[in-house]
């Protein structure tokens, strides 16, 4: 039986994805001076307008406008002929501190808040991350690097990509539709910039073998993106979520990741759920593995743990949630402590999906754990 599965990804100059990494920027910035800060940031992005909006308590300065302008000449917004540009556009801010109510439960080594969070892995790539995520962000990621390069100067620093794979029996057998959204500048004709992104970036990542003649190929749709950025589309902070993630393919908690400091487990206990699903396929407990994680507002343990191996597992299911809670850290500070959360890391998370990324050197993508896994589960 065939399937279809897609996924996208956007580029670092997406409207949404500036928002993002504006938010860990500001996150970066405290953490590097004060690493007990608290910070929960939130950013929006339109037409000459940055708004950067939360709470945060700290015992440092830090210059948010400074922030954002230094951040968005480095993404590629440094053009006024482009309609937004880090010089000429407005920063506002509106910062208060963390509720004390949240604060009762968060300094006593409790979680920030209640939530569920997901973690997932599969044996797809070498990565361990379904293979429609993983195309869409090279894709995009190739996008952006022949920008910089100056290889092919007319990109922009917005756009986008969507891979679909056509699945038999459960595995990948080929691309069966590509999509490339590339940001430009007015004086390339569509024809060219076309003929450019199909050689230069789709038959660069997308696996020849898995390409046909059959597979569909779409590059700027409408023939036209010369309008791009916070010009065409308002940001906000934490819309990618799926693009952060997994891309749809496994299931999400559905609390963003962007601009929140480790103690809220939104981020922290993500982090953890990958890093033990990723651990239990790389020790062969499983080919696909799902994690759910959940936790109560001022109380440090999960309130229940949940494993799927769906169906890929010769070993208890039931079995393996109590050796993880054996094996792995799962309270807050444990959290933090077992990742190193406590480092200015954040703002290159926030482009380019947070998984899946081992050249990245995130602590949850280790797979350090496979040995205990194994002995535990024997």
């Amino acid at each position: 039986m065939k399937t279809y599965f897609a996924s996208e990804s956007v580029t670092e100059g997406h409207p949404d994805k500036v928002c993002d990494q504006i938010s860990d920027a500001v996150l970066d910035e405290i953490l590097a001076n004060d690493k007990n800060g608290r910070v929960a940031c939130e950013a929006l992005a339109t037409r000459g307008l940055i708004v950067v909006a939360g709470e945060i308590t700290t015992d440092c300065y830090v210059s948010i406008p400074k922030v954002v302008r230094k951040l968005l000449k480095t993404i590629g917004y440094d053009d006024p002929a482009g309609g937004f540009d880090y010089e000429s556009c407005g920063v506002v801010t509106a910062i208060q501190e963390q509720s004390a109510d949240i604060a009762l439960g968060v300094d006593t080594g409790g979680a920030g808040d209640q939530g569920l969070m997901f973690g997932f892995a599969n044996s797809e790539t070498p990565e361990l991350m379904p293979l429609p995520i993983m195309l869409s962000h090279r894709l995009a990621q190739r996008l952006s690097e022949l920008r910089k390069d100056g290889t092919l100067a007319y990109l922009r620093p917005d756009g986008k990509s969507q891979v679909s794979i056509e699945y038999e029996a459960g595995k990948p057998r080929r691309v069966d539709a590509v999509i490339i959204g590339a940001h430009h500048s007015k004086d390339v004709k569509t024809e060219d910039l076309r003929a450019d992104i199909k050689k230069l970036v789709i038959d660069c990542i997308v696996p020849k073998d898995m390409l046909d003649k059959n597979t569909t190929i779409f590059i700027n749709g409408t023939g036209r993106f010369e309008i791009g950025g916070p010009v065409s589309d308002t940001g906000i902070t934490g819309r990618k979520i799926i693009v952060d993630t997994y891309g749809g393919y496994a299931r999400h908690g559905g609390g963003a990741f962007s601009g929140k400091d480790p103690s809220k487990v939104d981020r922290s206990a993500s982090y953890m759920a990958r890093y033990i699903a990723k651990n239990i396929v790389k020790a062969g407990i499983a080919k696909t593995c799902e994690i759910q994680l959940s936790y109560c507002i001022g109380i440090a343990e999960p309130v229940s743990i949940n494993v799927d191996t769906f169906g890929t597992s010769q070993v208890d299911e039931a079995k393996i949630s109590k050796v993880i809670r054996e094996v792995f850290k799962l309270t807050p500070g444990g959290i933090i402590s077992e990742l190193d959360l406590l480092k200015p890391i954040y703002t290159k998370t926030a482009a380019y999906g947070h998984f899946g990324r081992e050249n990245e050197g995130f602590a949850w993508e280790k797979t350090d754990k496979v040995d205990i896994l194994k002995k535990a589960l024997s």
